[in-house]
């Protein structure tokens, strides 16, 4: 029997204005994985760009939505019908304001806790039970509003550190996929 697909979804906002962006950290990550597989990403009927992949044998779905993040649920929703991927194997990696800059944390289920890409997820999958993989990028400094801050370019201090986050946070999921939630948490959860 062969193992069952996964889909794994980063988080982010379409095109260049944004590619630099703290929000766009999920599609950092998941450009990782498709470029450690030496995959190019296609353009999907479901409003996403994907890359159909194998991790140690398991098969998986890479994907960005095309959509803005506050409406990331609706391409989710679609490519889970187009594979036939369950709830319960889609990992959504995402930006985290509430966890600080370089650390990771894995769970599945939870709250959307502001974010409006996965409250868009949440909702379009009829529930939150997919597994998160949550990037920290820290939270604004003095009194600038989050939303404005989420939209800003890492620092150049923290740009130094970046790739090496990113590469943890695709060691995270390509272990999800491999060795399981639990087996992950073990290994990349950062204490708070």
């Amino acid at each position: 029997m062969s193992a069952e697909r996964w889909l794994v979804v980063g988080l982010g906002n379409p095109g260049p204005k944004y590619a630099g962006n703290r929000h766009n950290v999920g599609f950092m990550v998941v450009d990782a994985l498709a470029a450690q597989a030496g995959e190019r990403w296609k353009a999907h009927k479901a409003h996403a760009e994907v890359v159909e992949t194998r991790v140690e044998g398991v098969p998986v779905v890479l994907a960005k939505p095309r959509s803005f993040m506050n409406l990331s649920g609706g391409p989710v929703a679609n490519l889970c019908a187009f594979y036939k991927v369950p709830v319960e194997r889609v990992v959504v990696v995402h930006d985290e304001l509430d966890i600080p800059f370089g650390a990771l944390k894995l769970k599945r289920g939870g709250g959307s806790g502001g974010h409006n890409g996965l409250r868009s997820v949440t909702a379009s999958l009829d529930g939150p039970g997919y597994v998160r993989v949550r990037v920290g990028i820290g939270r604004p400094p003095g009194r600038m509003d989050a939303a404005a801050f989420v939209l800003k370019d890492f620092s150049s201090v923290e740009r130094g550190d970046l790739d090496v986050d990113v590469a943890r946070a695709a060691d995270a999921v390509e272990t999800v996929l491999v060795s399981g939630l639990e087996k992950a948490q073990l290994i990349y959860h950062t204490a708070a």
